[in-house]
């Protein structure tokens, strides 16, 4: 499976009532640091599919959810499961990290 976009519209579907742990990506197409973590994200995605669902925020298009989870800096990456945050990820991290953090949340 790759990388799915969750949206202020979708977020509790496909987030907060998923049956999997969820991995979100918090972005922006501008920031840099979101542009190097990306790759890694999309490879984790195919990776830990049927395990983990793993998708992306753009916060400039979906403020909502943005505002709500009080993301101040990105790329935040927020593990949920069964609809409660689990830990956070702020800043770029390296492949290896995000894999370990992915690990834990499962």
């Amino acid at each position: 499976m790759s990388i799915q976009h969750f949206t202020d519209a979708n977020f509790k579907k496909e987030v907060l009532d998923s049956e999997l742990p969820v991995l979100v990506d918090f972005w922006a197409s501008w920031c840099g640091p979101c542009k190097m973590i990306a790759p890694f994200v999309d490879d984790l995605a195919k990776e830990y599919s049927g395990k983990m669902k793993i998708g992306k925020v753009d916060v400039d298009a979906n403020s909502k959810v943005a505002t709500q989870y009080g993301i101040m800096s990105i790329p935040t990456i927020i593990f949920f499961k069964k609809g409660k945050v689990m830990s956070q990820l702020v800043g770029a991290v390296s492949k290896l990290d995000l894999k370990r953090k992915i690990e834990e949340n499962l």
